[in-house]
């Protein structure tokens, strides 16, 4: 897994115009949050964001933010994009105790041609794309493997059938929750 640093300069104006200014320099507003710290605000680069939000682990990832010369283990929060071409326009970091659990947003990853679909002629209906973990910063998981060959026309997998990745995650979606079905 690469590490990822990112740099970054913190600000003291915000509002829509310094805003712009930024992004004119190619740079987008972000904050950064949590850990017990008060907020700070900061620009990056969304080149930066960019090629960790396309990593493996995507949203997901550990990584480093350099404000200043101290560097923070954060991951990201939140972001928001330009509707029309998808640049990045502001990012949210959350700072994180490796020694406290977090939750997050898992992405479901669905493997094989289920029975229903090949032989039944049905449709594959995937209804939950990802599920809530709970777990240590280190112990994320890229994404959850689900194999839904087994499964014939009119049945389903709900969150309850889902082995969790690993003992030191706990699944927070409700149990009753159906992921596919076909």
């Amino acid at each position: 897994m690469p590490e990822f640093v990112v740099a970054a300069q913190s600000r003291t104006e915000t509002g829509k115009s310094s805003n712009r200014r930024l992004r004119g320099r190619d740079l987008i507003p972000g904050i950064v949050y949590g850990a017990g710290r008060e907020a700070v605000s900061i620009a990056v680069s969304p080149d930066s964001i960019t090629d960790i939000l396309r990593s493996a682990s995507g949203e997901n990832t550990l990584f480093d933010l350099e404000i200043g010369g101290e560097r923070r283990k954060v991951i990201l929060k939140e972001f928001q994009r330009e509707p029309l071409k998808g640049k990045l326009l502001h990012a949210d970091f959350f700072e994180v105790a490796l020694d406290k659990a977090i939750e997050v947003k898992v992405h479901i990853d669905l493997v094989g041609t289920p029975i229903g679909v090949k032989n039944q002629g049905g449709l594959l209906d995937f209804i939950t794309r990802d599920l809530e973990v709970e777990c240590l910063p280190v112990d994320i998981p890229d994404k959850i493997t689900l194999d839904v060959t087994e499964l014939e026309l009119g049945r389903h997998l709900r969150v309850s059938d889902v082995q969790s990745p690993s003992d030191r995650v706990t699944l927070l979606t409700d149990p009753d929750v159906v992921i596919v079905h076909v």
